[in-house]
């Protein structure tokens, strides 16, 4: 194989880098646009009614906005460690929930809001129990009363209770019961049903996601790389199982699951309705004309008999994906960090990343030392590519004079080429391995620098204040073009001169479309380049070493 050849290749598997490259920067600026809004709560939010007659077939959606009345005065308030609610005693539905450990940008005093009952960017949860004789009935919801409008978590509290009560003309009594517990974002939503009625209570406990589709969440990226925003389900058979809202257009959802749960999904947070466990529900998804998409679902029929008192609900969590907290709901719902499709090496990183981070408490010296680990794992394998890649730099000599001794025969050339290789014992391949390995690594390593919700504003040293986002002043990215550089300068030159020149502006290219990445990532290309550049001039150090001596003797 003669050398031109290797550099062809080379040059292809570099193009392939720049490809995913540009893939993962048009994903990351669709993630991080350059002007954020910020959401907030509306000062007067609106009540949600639910449509009539609720079965497998109904449209279990919220109506248009222009029906919507407001109550701004009954709204409900809880405040706990995690959650700043709103509670709309219109059905007793969360129609706004900020998260207040997550700050929506770096520095800023404003919550993170999950949910919101402004119509442009609607987002709630609903949950009722349906029946002809109420709380939801055909004609809507039942308006609860509460014993106060605002309730707080105090210090010396594990949890609070927010209770609301309705009773029908009939004499049952139903409670609907929210329990907060500290640093927790799983919230149990509980009914109780107390018929002191002459007559049984028969009804359906159901659960629904109910969101706008915002523009953001339409963009796909190239490769699959961009990350989900949508609803999502797990059944038996697919613990995690994706619904785009296109999907959910063409093709709505309508199955009897078991030990299910249904979500809503986004950049680094989430919202699911997970009912008990051996509960088969009706599971649905329906969307509006006005661009509202639902996913929920609905519990085999219950009665109550006369005199009876029973409990029923399920638990709804909402907050930031982290394995922890999701694992603790429903042990498929940590499925939900979506790693993509080299999610085994992302896990796997994210894994050894937490714990470093557990001993040396910063994201940055976690992605320095993983990196070095990752080095010292292929340090043999990398050795051994640099070896065969000094090899190849010292009989570029040989090879010129090949060239001139046999001129414009290219069957020749390749020959001797060849046997030179054989006779030095030297594989011109093994210098594309180090490409090789770092692709999947990288790809991997984007993936938990995107979806990690614990790296998110998360600081290294001096000017990095949030390694998921740029370095504002593109220090890393130069850093490690000139790694790159310094790198390319101890292998072995293209034998052509325009592949020469291609390869040496790789460099340029690779920091200009770096520029825009995540500082962890260009932390970590950095000091892999680093290390690599060490090891491998270690090596070619050694092995010159080594031959003076051979020689001196």
């Amino acid at each position: 194989m003669p050398a031109t050849l290797i550099d062809y290749l080379r040059i292809a598997l570099y193009s392939a880098l720049v490809v995913i490259v540009v893939a993962l920067f048009q994903t990351w600026e669709r993630e991080h646009p350059v002007k954020q809004v910020q959401q907030s709560l509306s000062s007067t939010l609106s009540n949600t009614v639910l449509p009539t007659n609720i079965t497998a077939n109904t449209n279990i959606i919220s109506p248009s906005t222009s029906s919507i009345t407001t109550i701004p005065n009954k709204l409900i308030h809880v405040t706990t460690d995690v959650f700043q609610i709103t509670i709309d005693p219109k059905g007793g539905n969360i129609v706004g929930l900020n998260l207040l450990k997550y700050p929506a940008m770096l520095h800023s005093t404003l919550p993170t809001v999950l949910m919101s009952n402004d119509p442009a960017q609607k987002y709630i949860a609903q949950s009722g129990l349906y029946s002809q004789a109420g709380p939801d009935t055909t004609q809507g919801e039942a308006l609860f009363t509460t014993d106060q409008t605002d309730y707080t978590l105090a210090d010396n509290q594990t949890t609070t209770e927010v209770r609301l009560h309705w009773r029908n003309a009939f004499g049952v009594t139903f409670t609907k019961i929210y329990t907060f517990h500290r640093n927790d974002y799983a919230i149990d939503v509980n009914y109780e049903i107390d018929n002191a009625s002459s007559k049984a209570w028969n009804g359906s406990l159901y659960l629904q996601l109910l969101r706008k589709n915002l523009p953001s969440a339409q963009h796909s990226g190239m490769l699959g790389l961009s990350t989900f925003n949508g609803a999502a389900f797990s059944s038996p058979d697919k613990p995690f199982q994706k619904l785009t809202f296109a999907k959910m257009d063409k093709e709505p959802l309508d199955e009897n699951i078991a030990n299910g749960w249904v979500a809503m999904m986004q950049h680094y947070f989430l919202s699911a309705w997970v009912p008990p466990t051996d509960t088969t529900a009706r599971y649905f998804t329906r969307t509006s004309d006005d661009g509202l998409y639902s996913i929920g679902m609905i519990a085999p029929a219950i009665s109550v008999n006369p005199g009876e008192k029973i409990t029923t609900g399920a638990k709804l969590y909402a907050g930031p994906e982290v394995v922890d907290q999701l694992q603790k709901v429903a042990p498929t719902l940590k499925l939900t960090i979506d790693y993509g499709w080299l999610w085994m090496i992302s896990a796997a990183l994210f894994w050894l990343m937490q714990k470093i981070y557990n001993v040396v408490g910063n994201w940055g010296w976690s992605i320095v030392i993983v990196t070095m680990l990752i080095k010292l794992a292929f340090y043999h394998l990398s050795a051994k590519s640099y070896r065969s890649m000094s090899a190849l730099k010292k009989l570029q000599p040989k090879i010129e004079a090949l060239k001139e001794r046999l001129g414009d025969d290219r069957q020749q050339l390749t020959q001797a080429t060849l046997e030179l290789y054989r006779k030095e014992k030297v594989n011109p391949m093994s210098g594309c391995l180090p490409v090789l390995i770092q692709i999947p690594v990288f790809i991997a390593l984007y993936w938990v620098l995107i979806e990690s919700v614990q790296l998110r504003q998360s600081p290294f040293i001096l000017w990095i204040h949030d390694l998921s986002v740029s370095d504002p002043y593109y220090i890393l990215p130069v850093l490690m073009g000139l790694s790159m550089f310094l790198q390319q300068r101890l292998n072995p030159p293209p034998a052509d001169p325009t592949q020469a020149k291609i390869m040496m502006f790789m460099p340029v290219v690779f920091t200009v479309m770096f520029a825009g990445f995540p500082a962890g990532l260009m932390l970590y290309w950095f000091v892999n380049n680093t290390l690599s550049f060490l090891q491998q001039w270690f090596i070619m150090h050694r092995m010159e070493k080594a031959e003076n001596n051979r020689k001196a003797k």
